[in-house]
């Protein structure tokens, strides 16, 4: 008697806990924005200090000038809706903090922040479009987790209005992507304080992200920043009444001399 043929179990392919983050939105998620060119907000303005405002736009409600274009995009509410949906223990943190304690902003009026997403950081980058006061921080940091949460494919098809995939793309171009970003996170730091805190935190992973010869691209930028602090503060300690004597640094390639 033959014995019973043995039947191997089913196998499933592993679920990426991320994958909900690229879904699409649905249509009753996406908002309109409208956008004015410079000519057209210069315009609105001297009609509104003239007493002519414009008539509210069907399209998304609010004052603008009549000829705007309208981008779609995901506002504050319905991208945390999807990072619970994703993670409900999502969290963000900025880059670094200023003399208060509060999230600080570049030199650009930029906020900088990690946004981290089933166990997974990624930077983003966010501001308020000139704004101040209380709406324009709430402003910054809803722009900062939209840009962040677009790393990890989130409202991908808002951003980019084509196919994404029609052509495969370079495996190098994310890394590229990432070296361009730390320069930029370094360059933006408006103090050796601030500068020496994101390096830090950031080297280590950026040495397993980054390709070697991005990694040393990112290397000669910070040595270029480094060396401009360093004359920023012999020239200080130059304009003091005793000024110190100058000190030699043994430092490594990865070290901050201050």
């Amino acid at each position: 008697m033959n014995a019973p043929a043995k039947i191997a179990p089913e196998t499933s392919a592993p679920i990426d806990p991320l994958a909900k983050m690229r879904e699409p939105f649905p249509d009753h998620q996406i908002s309109k924005l409208p956008k004015e060119t410079g000519a057209q907000a210069k315009q609105r303005k001297a009609d509104q200090e003239a007493g002519k405002w414009p008539a509210k736009c069907p399209v998304c409600e609010g004052f603008h000038h009549p000829r705007a274009v309208h981008l779609d995009y995901v506002g504050h509410a319905a991208l945390t809706d999807r990072l619970l949906d994703t993670d409900p223990n999502w969290s963000w943190e900025p880059v670094a903090l200023g003399p208060d304690g509060l999230p600080a902003l570049d030199r650009n009026g930029g906020l900088w922040i990690r946004l981290t997403v089933c166990g997974v950081t990624r930077l983003g980058y966010g501001d308020a479009d000139g704004k101040t006061g209380g709406n324009a921080v709430k402003e910054a940091i809803g722009d900062a987790l939209r840009n962040a949460a677009m790393r990890f494919g989130a409202a991908l098809d808002l951003w980019h209005k084509g196919d994404l995939h029609v052509e495969s793309e370079e495996s190098a171009a994310p890394t590229r992507n990432a070296a361009d970003m730390a320069i930029q996170l370094l360059r933006g730091c408006g103090d050796a304080g601030l500068f020496k805190e994101a390096w830090a935190k950031n080297f280590e992973g950026w040495k397993q992200l980054l390709s070697p010869d991005d990694y040393k691209r990112v290397q000669a930028v910070k040595a270029e920043i480094v060396a401009k602090f360093v004359r920023d503060a012999d020239e200080a300690k130059a304009r003091e009444p005793k000024p110190d004597p100058a000190g030699a640094f043994d430092i490594t390639d990865d070290e901050i001399p201050f």
